[in-house]
């Protein structure tokens, strides 16, 4: 009983730390203050952005994560697991040099123009967005018994009709959490986005660095309003994930 008792305190200090949080951002920030916050054209454009920004990228990860996600559950090949480790990278970087190395990257002769522009945005949301989605498609077919596979290639199907007809309908629910999963993530990217795409309003500006700008001219009011919305938007994401059955823990895990 006392094991169990230190156990809960333990743990229970952070889950206080993060209602403390939460609660913290509904207690200070009005439904006035969003309104307000909203009518600024600078954050409406902002959240008009990071809409259009997430969605494509989320789509983009998506496409990749698939069959980026199937190769390495099912198939072995030679460098898989560099290749495995390779989308970690993403993950664990700072955001701020996953943004650096993109500016250099886009500096290269034939890749210049991207920067400090709307495809900026979506490229450094994508580079982070992806690598959460690869890790949640990963996870689901591993959790998914490729004997049906098998049957299907021994009743005719090739590899290709039988990850269409087998594989991927039953993925579909992980498919759908690596959406949801890379579409939050866009939408709360900051790092990258500030480094590679800038945070010029009314041309780059989303609403991570809508908070950033909003503190640095001391409007704590609109940039906790903005920071609400984002929170609210994470909690809502994260409950769909769990609906669709998908651990968030189970996505990101190598």
């Amino acid at each position: 009983m006392k094991f169990t008792i230190g156990l809960s305190v333990l743990a229970g200090l952070y889950v206080l730390l993060l209602v403390g949080m939460i609660g913290a951002e509904l207690i200070y920030t009005t439904p006035g203050h969003m309104i307000d916050a909203l009518k600024s054209p600078e954050v409406r454009y902002a959240v008009g952005l990071s809409l259009f920004s997430a969605a494509v990228s989320a789509a983009l990860s998506v496409l990749v994560a698939v069959p980026l996600g199937y190769l390495l559950s099912r198939r072995r090949f030679p460098g898989r697991g560099f290749i495995d480790a390779l989308v970690e990278i993403p993950i664990v970087l700072p955001p701020l040099v996953v943004g650096l190395s993109l500016l250099i990257l886009f500096r290269l002769p034939g890749l210049r123009g991207a920067t400090y522009e709307i495809p900026a945005v979506i490229i450094a949301q994508f580079a982070v967005g992806a690598a959460f989605a690869a890790r949640t498609m990963k996870a689901t077919f591993d959790q998914l018994d490729p004997r049906t596979e098998s049957v299907a290639l021994t009743l005719g199907c090739g590899p290709a009709g039988a990850f269409f007809r087998v594989a991927l309908p039953e993925a579909s629910k992980g498919v759908v959490a690596a959406a949801t999963l890379a579409w939050a993530r866009s939408i709360g990217e900051f790092g990258p986005v500030l480094v590679f795409a800038g945070a010029t309003r009314g041309k780059t500006e989303v609403l991570a660095t809508t908070v950033f700008l909003e503190l640095t001219l001391g409007n704590l009011e609109a940039a906790a309003a903005v920071s609400l919305l984002m929170v609210l938007t994470s909690v809502a994401v994260l409950a769909v994930v769990r609906g669709f059955g998908t651990s968030f823990d189970a996505s990101v895990r190598p």
